[in-house]
C-alpha cells in the first residue's frame, strides 16, 4: 500500500499527522521537511529574543521523536523537486515516493523587497528557526540598534520583543499607522503610542528606497528624506504562500494554491492546508484556521469526507505594551468601524448597514471581551 504523504513539518503537516493518527494507526504516513523537521512553535519566533531563547530552546521535538510518536517516516533534510499528479509520486533530489494521497503543507516565503544599494543583501528575514539563528547571530554581534521593516503583525510583535530586551527600535511602514491591514484609525493609533513608550520610533508613511554601508554601521535611506543607522536589519513586510511546487504540477493557484471546504485541490487525492491553502478564496495564515482544518482534513483521509467550518477566529497580538485582540472583517466587506470606550482600552465593532456585527478589535482591558465577541462574530467562510 504506498503511503499518504505530507509534503511540510510545520505546525500545519505535523498536526495533520498528529489528528490522522487518532483515527487511523495503519496507514502508512510519510512526511517530507526540506530541514530538520523539529516541530517548533513558529508564532514564538517573534518574541522569543526577550526570554533570551535560542533556537535549540524553541524545538519542543526532534524530528526522530516525532517520527517515532507518529509510526511515521519522517525524511528530513529532503528536497520535494517535482509531483506527478497522474502517477502519484513524489520526486525528491535522489528518489520517487508514491503516494495514495498527498497533502501540501507548505507554508509561505516572506516577501522580498526590491531593495536598492550595496547593503541590501544585509536585510535579514525570520521565517523559519534557522533564520531566527541568524538573526539572533547578528544580534548578539554587537550594537543595540535594530531597523525593522513593516509594521504589520509579525513587525509589531518583533519591535515590542526587542524594545523590551533593550534595542533602540526603528520601524518603518509605507502605511500611516501600525497593523493598518488589521485595525480601525483608533486602534491602530493606540497601539502606535502604546509602542512609542517603549523606546520604539515610527517612520510611517515611507519606505526605504537604498539600503548601505556606513562607518561601521547599515545606512536605511528613506524617501522622505529621512536616514536610519542600524547594526541589524529585519525585514517583516509579510508571507507569499508558497505555490511554485503546486504550479509546476498543473494544480490551480491563485493567491494559494486553491481548495474547497474539504481542502483537495484541483488534482484528485491531492489537498492542501495552512498558510499555502486558499480555501474558496480565502488565506488565512493564523494558527487556528490551522488548527480547525487539519482536523477535518485528518477525518477526510481516514475515510470521511469532512468539510472544514471555520469559527470566528480572533488573532491575538504579542505587543504586552498594549493588549490587543483582533477579529477583521472579510475582505471587501461593506460597513463602518464603531468605537466605544476610551484610549488605550477601545472596542471597535465593525457593522454593516443592518448593524450585524462582522468584525471586532479589542484594545487594552477591552481584550477581556474577547470570548463573549467572538460568539458574535461570523465565520470567514459564511
Amino acid at each position: 500500500m504506498n503511503p499518504i504523504v505530507i509534503i511540510g513539518t510545520g505546525l500545519a503537516g505535523y498536526t495533520l499527522a498528529r489528528e490522522f493518527r487518532k483515527l487511523d494507526t495503519e496507514t502508512p504516513l510519510v512526511l517530507i521537511s526540506a530541514d530538520d523537521g523539529a516541530f517548533y512553535s513558529k508564532p514564538m519566533l517573534s518574541n522569543a529574543f526577550a526570554q533570551g531563547k535560542d533556537p535549540a530552546a524553541l524545538v519542543n521535538t526532534p524530528a526522530d521523536t516525532m517520527a517515532e510518536q507518529l509510526a511515521a517516516r519522517v525524511l528530513t533534510q529532503t528536497r520535494v523537486t517535482a509531483i506527478d499528479t497522474a502517477g502519484r509520486t513524489v520526486r525528491t533530489e535522489d528518489d520517487e515516493i508514491g503516494y495514495s494521497k498527498l497533502v501540501l503543507a507548505l507554508g509561505a516565503d516572506p516577501i522580498r523587497l526590491p531593495l536598492q544599494g550595496h547593503a541590501a543583501d544585509l536585510v535579514l528575514s525570520v521565517n523559519d528557526l534557522a533564520d531566527y539563528g541568524r538573526f539572533r547571530a547578528a544580534l548578539e554581534r554587537g550594537g543595540k540598534r535594530v531597523a525593522l521593516l513593516g509594521a504589520g503583525l509579525i513587525g509589531c510583535e518583533f519591535a515590542n520583543d526587542l524594545a523590551g530586551a533593550g534595542f533602540k527600535v526603528d520601524v518603518v511602514d509605507l502605511a500611516p499607522l501600525p497593523l493598518g491591514r488589521l485595525l480601525p484609525e483608533a486602534c491602530g493609533v493606540a497601539i502606535r503610542d502604546a509602542l512609542a513608550a517603549t523606546g520604539i520610533e515610527w517612520h510611517l508613511g515611507t519606505h526605504v528606497e537604498r539600503v548601505e554601508r556606513a562607518e561601521g554601521a547599515i545606512e536605511l535611506r528613506l524617501a522622505n528624506g529621512d536616514t536610519i543607522r542600524a547594526d541589524t536589519v529585519l525585514s517583516a513586510v509579510g508571507l507569499r504562500p508558497r505555490v511554485s511546487l503546486a504550479e509546476a504540477a498543473g494544480l490551480a493557484v491563485n493567491r494559494g494554491i486553491e481548495v474547497g471546504r474539504d481542502l483537495e485541490t484541483s488534482a484528485p487525492g491531492v489537498f492542501a492546508l495552512g498558510d499555502c491553502a486558499e480555501v474558496e478564496g480565502t488565506v488565512l495564515p493564523y494558527i487556528m484556521p490551522i488548527m480547525h482544518a487539519a482536523r477535518a482534513l485528518a477525518k477526510t483521509l481516514a475515510g470521511e469526507t469532512t468539510p472544514v467550518n471555520y469559527p470566528a477566529m480572533p488573532v491575538v497580538v504579542k505587543t504586552p505594551a498594549l493588549a490587543t485582540v483582533v477579529c477583521p472583517p472579510a475582505p471587501g466587506a461593506s460597513g463602518e468601524w464603531r468605537i466605544t470606550g476610551e484610549t488605550p482600552d477601545l472596542r471597535a465593532d465593525f457593522v454593516d448597514a443592518e448593524g450585524k456585527l462582522l468584525g471586532v478589535c479589542l484594545t487594552g482591558e477591552a481584550t477581556k471581551q474577547k470570548q463573549a465577541v467572538t460568539r458574535e462574530l461570523p465565520s470567514p467562510l459564511a
